[in-house]
């Protein structure tokens, strides 16, 4: 397993590194966030998972893990002594996989990465069967990035096509706006307005079915299947 610890201060990278290397992680070091992101573009990199820390010399850490977010899949435990709960909110709306508060005890942390890699490689399984989605005459095709309505194909945003698919994927499931605030447009939601609003109206006057997608009242949105 391969595995990118961003982290700057050589105590705790020594320690780490020592850790990880006896529980089988080959383990790059990227000691600020410039570093981090230019290992993760690298044709080779091919990272399991990242350890970063938000304390970072050049950059922010929510903003490398929204950096990182929009390059690669790659999951990310945010490790951080910032143990607000508005703090943890906020890297895992960005798209953090876990976080980690300092200090912590080695185990759990070995633990808990063993955790996302888990339910990374049983997700990724799940996404190589599932790659066209259908809700009745809407069909989803996810590596085209490709939709029909009744064998109409029509053009959707970027935006408007994730949006779409990261709420049928789960279809008859509340997806809250902070869930899709941090999935597709990385960010916890503050200060954009009423983008995502704006989006399902997008959405649905496209797909000429308002009814399709359901507002849930100061939670959310839902796609309506076609049983229901």
């Amino acid at each position: 397993m391969r595995l990118l610890l961003v982290e700057d201060d050589s105590r705790q990278v020594a320690a780490l590194c020592a850790v990880l290397s006896r529980h089988g992680f080959s383990v790059t070091n990227a000691r600020s966030g410039g570093a981090a992101l230019d290992a993760l573009t690298l044709k080779d990199a091919g990272f399991d998972l990242v350890l970063l820390d938000l304390g970072l010399p050049d950059m922010d850490g929510y903003e490398v893990c929204g950096e990182i977010r929009k390059r690669t899949n790659t999951p990310i435990i945010m490790v951080t002594a910032r143990r607000d709960v508005r703090s943890r909110i906020h890297g895992l709306n960005l798209g953090a996989a876990d976080y980690v508060v300092k200090p912590y005890d080695t185990g759990e942390l070995l633990a808990r990465i063993h955790a996302v890699i888990r339910r990374t490689a049983s997700e990724a399984a799940v996404e190589r069967v599932k790659t066209v989605l259908s809700l009745g005459s809407v069909i989803i095709d996810l590596p085209t990035r490709q939709v029909s309505v009744d064998n109409s194909f029509i053009q959707l945003t970027p935006k408007e096509f994730d949006l779409l698919a990261l709420l049928a994927r789960r279809p008859g499931v509340v997806v809250t706006r902070e869930q899709i605030m941090g999935e597709v447009w990385r960010t916890s939601g503050e200060g954009v307005g009423n983008t995502l609003g704006t989006h399902i109206a997008s959405l649905r006057a496209k797909l000429r079915m308002p009814a399709l997608i359901e507002t849930v009242r100061g939670v959310g949105y839902r796609v309506v299947t076609p049983a229901e």
